[in-house]
């Protein structure tokens, strides 16, 4: 969990890498809904949805907050390394976007 939140910060603080020898593209065409109970860890990933290009809507109920996002255009992460490459495509098919991953 923290690791996924380091990476999603990196993200915020980082969007792009000058100099990237890794490409991550990435889709969504559907709309997609991730439930959060943590407000922080709700903003956060919100922001990080944002950052990625995405649609985003935001909605409070019954205790929790539900994020719809979708992408339904490709885009890109440029990234150093093949590590990062992985760790951010790992992330992205946890949020059901379909990735490539190109050197």
């Amino acid at each position: 969990m923290i690791k996924r939140l380091v990476l999603v910060m990196s993200l915020c603080a980082f969007p792009t890498l000058l100099m990237a020898d890794e490409i991550v593209r990435y889709q969504l065409t559907e709309w997609k809904a991730k439930h959060v109970h943590d407000a922080e860890k709700a903003e956060t990933i919100a922001k990080t949805l944002k950052k990625l290009g995405c649609e985003l809507k935001k909605e409070q109920h019954n205790g929790h907050i539900d994020l719809k996002y979708r992408c339904p255009k490709w885009h890109e992460l440029k990234l150093e390394s093949h590590s990062d490459a992985h760790k951010w495509e790992k992330w992205l098919k946890e949020f059901h976007f379909k990735t490539e991953h190109k050197h």
